[in-house]
């Protein structure tokens, strides 16, 4: 496998990938919807059996969406260029981080820290990538947002709940934007004879953390697996986790041939990438539960969040990647010793 696709020419690779992904997607999409109709059709609506099935229905969907909406992304980036994939996951970084403010209420006070951080500091942030400005941007939010946000709240002169508001922004920050940015930034790493395909790590890093996933909900269900964290996640359970992680990272290997690993890297940074992405993921239910959100979904696929608090479930669908996505890079560029 990691020959083949290696002796492939560039445009045979992404000719290969096109026909190979889209094509599981779209019969995937078929399955989904005709498992949904003879549900649909069935009497007992309202049966032990007919929820549950209608539950694990949408959660297969929702990953299917994000697979699609990913791949998509995936191709837009190879078709347009650097320049169109970071304003691209601008925008998405700016959607999700209005999200994750619309779970956590803010105060009159925080409305400074708020344009600070949307209209300066998030574009701020995608321009230093634009500009391969690695050494600047990996800091930028750690260090200076993370000085910068308290300052502009304390100018407001409220001190009440001072702590948890700033607390919960920057957080938001460093999950939506700082997470989010580094998946653009995959695409200006130079290894050597590797030039131009960075969206290939794009694909890789996406694809292996979304069947790390999907395989950790399915066998969970399927095996109907005790869940371990049941205050947090009912399908989230070690041993199918464990299962998850080790299909995504075999198929990582099976993808050596469109990265510049060989097998062997090319699974161990497939694990990293989805333990981190997974495992994020379950950080993110916490914070659901925590803020009193039981479910993002309605089971008839509306997104219940959206007359409440204006949360349209984008953050839910990505948050695995703004986990994994640092993590992998950074891995990346200090393993190979890549330029600054």
């Amino acid at each position: 496998m990691y020959q083949f696709l290696k002796n492939l020419s560039t445009n045979q690779q992404i000719a290969a990938l096109f026909v190979t992904v889209f094509g599981c997607l779209a019969v995937a999409s078929l399955v989904l919807f005709l498992l949904r109709l003879r549900l649909d059709h069935r009497n007992d609506h309202d049966s032990v059996y007919a929820v549950r099935h209608r539950a694990d229905l949408n959660n297969a969907e929702g990953v299917l969406n994000t697979s699609w909406l990913m791949t998509g992304v995936f191709w837009l980036a190879w078709m347009a260029g650097t320049g169109v994939a970071v304003v691209l996951f601008g925008l998405v970084s700016f959607f999700c981080l209005r999200e994750f403010i619309s779970i956590s209420p803010t105060r009159r006070a925080d409305h400074r820290s708020l344009i600070l951080v949307f209209f300066i500091m998030l574009p701020l942030q995608y321009v230093l990538v634009a500009y391969e400005r690695f050494d600047l941007f990996s800091v930028l939010i750690p260090v200076y947002v993370f000085l910068a946000i308290p300052v502009a709240s304390v100018l407001a002169n409220d001190p009440h709940g001072f702590l948890e508001r700033n607390a919960k922004l920057q957080w938001g920050i460093m999950v939506c934007v700082y997470g989010m940015s580094h998946v653009p930034a995959l695409l200006l790493l130079k290894f050597p004879k590797y030039n131009h395909k960075g969206a290939f790590l794009i694909f890789f890093l996406v694809l292996v953390v979304q069947m790390a996933m999907l395989t950790q909900h399915l066998v969970s269900r399927k095996l109907r697996l005790r869940p371990s964290l049941p205050s947090i996640s009912q399908s989230f359970n070690w041993r199918s986790w464990w299962i998850g992680v080790v299909v995504g990272s075999s198929i990582g290997g099976l993808l050596a041939g469109i990265t510049p690993f060989v097998p062997g890297q090319a699974f161990a940074m497939a694990c990293v990438a989805c333990v981190a992405g997974s495992l994020g993921h379950l950080v993110m239910k916490a914070l659901k539960r925590d803020r009193g959100v039981p479910i993002w979904r309605e089971e008839n696929g509306s997104v219940r969040l959206a007359a409440i608090t204006g949360a349209g479930g984008l953050l839910y669908r990505v948050d695995a990647l703004c986990f994994a996505a640092p993590i992998f890079f950074h891995s990346v560029r200090w393993y190979f010793d890549l330029p600054r």
